[in-house]
């Protein structure tokens, strides 16, 4: 394959030590893996306060995968697993995690995640992950209290923007802020099927649209198909969006002009909740356990 498309599909991978903290000194140290379709988290927490995380794109093994982001967390702090105390597993290979100390479905984890980086405020919480989006609805504590999911297809995902950035020859990070380089909203792409999108923005290019203009149809799809989501589950202030996506401004933009809220504005990295909720979970239930 072409280096040089395929790489119109990269984000940025990322690595971040709190260098306030001495983990050696913490009483409890937790973990939370986060293994996706598309990318794979590690956060490591030291008395319920985020020490070190690490994101990057999944490998074609679940279980070397988990191991590379928890390894890639660690490097430069001299911690090995066996100073983590508990170690959840979480998103789609969390089942394949073979030093997990126990395995929370992502729903859970995102839910607890979001509720710790944007405060106990957060009731209604969009998670647009890599191969498919959940509408969650939580309560103040961060539990789940109902949830929907669209996985039926890739084209209102994380992986549909990456076949898009490719097709179009674009650097996946900029799609979102060309997108709204329009002077006037075009209509939606129709197709929901990620290969029926791809053959249309290529019908549509081909039209003599600018590459801003398809950007925009495609962007206001991905917000129209998840906005559909949200309604049915009913959205309540206030809002977050967590996962990949949430970076796409674009996507963002146009989603809060559908549903008329406001999302609110990350103080973290949005790729990183699930595995962040992976690690608060842990720290409960060793608690739990210890008592």
């Amino acid at each position: 394959m072409d280096k040089k498309v395929n790489n119109f599909r990269r984000w940025k991978e990322l690595k971040w030590i709190n260098p306030a903290i001495d983990w050696e000194k913490a009483n409890i140290i937790t973990a939370g893996v986060d293994v996706g379709s598309v990318s794979s988290q590690a956060v490591i927490m030291c008395d319920g306060e985020i020490y070190a995380y690490a994101s990057r794109r999944t490998g074609s093994n679940s279980p070397e995968s988990a191991r590379r982001i928890i390894e890639w967390a660690m490097e430069g702090t001299v911690m090995s697993l066996d100073n983590i105390h508990y170690k959840v597993g979480t998103g789609y290979g969390r089942v394949n995690i073979p030093f997990a100390d126990r395995a929370i479905t992502e729903i859970a984890c995102h839910a607890r995640g979001a509720h710790y980086m944007y405060g106990p405020t957060v009731r209604s919480i969009l998670d647009m992950g890599g191969q498919d989006c959940k509408a969650i609805r939580c309560d103040e504590n961060g539990k789940v209290l109902s949830f929907l999911m669209n996985d039926k297809c890739a084209a209102g995902t994380g992986r549909g923007m990456e076949v898009f950035a490719e097709l179009l020859g674009v650097p996946l990070e900029e799609i979102g802020e060309r997108s709204l380089q329009v002077e006037e909203e075009p209509e939606p792409v129709s197709s929901t099927c990620v290969v029926f999108a791809k053959s249309e923005a290529t019908s549509l290019l081909r039209a003599g649209w600018k590459l801003e203009k398809v950007m925009a149809a495609y962007c206001a799809a991905m917000a129209h198909r998840v906005a559909s989501l949200l309604k049915r589950i009913g959205v309540q202030e206030d809002f977050a969006i967590t996962g990949g996506i949430a970076k796409n401004i674009g996507v963002v933009k146009r989603l809060e002009d559908i549903l008329g809220v406001k999302a609110l504005k990350p103080k973290l990295d949005t790729q990183i909740a699930g595995a962040l909720g992976g690690a608060l979970f842990g720290k409960s239930l060793l608690e739990k356990r210890l008592k």
